[in-house]
């Protein structure tokens, strides 16, 4: 979601420029790729986060997943979201 957001406010801010000054409407055209940069990214980062999260063992009674590796989880997808 964060990487669309970007996006279509670069978009804006290109369509803008592109009225004011035709001639830097190339200049302004990297936030666009750094947005659609940060959504890559963060499709990488689930696949990754998703990899790691492992079931519980219900005949042990054990839990493998911790609360201190999901709120790590939240951390770094947030840090990925809100970053665009």
């Amino acid at each position: 979601v964060g990487a669309a957001v970007g996006t279509s406010k670069a978009g804006v801010g290109i369509l803008r420029a592109g009225v004011r000054t035709p001639d830097q409407v190339w200049r302004n055209l990297i936030p666009v790729v750094m947005a659609g940069v940060n959504g890559i990214y963060g499709l990488i980062l689930s696949v990754i986060l998703v990899g790691s999260i492992t079931r519980p063992d219900f005949d042990s009674n054990e839990n493998k997943y911790s609360l201190y590796t999901g709120f790590a989880h939240l951390a770094a997808g947030l840090c990925c979201g809100l970053s665009g």
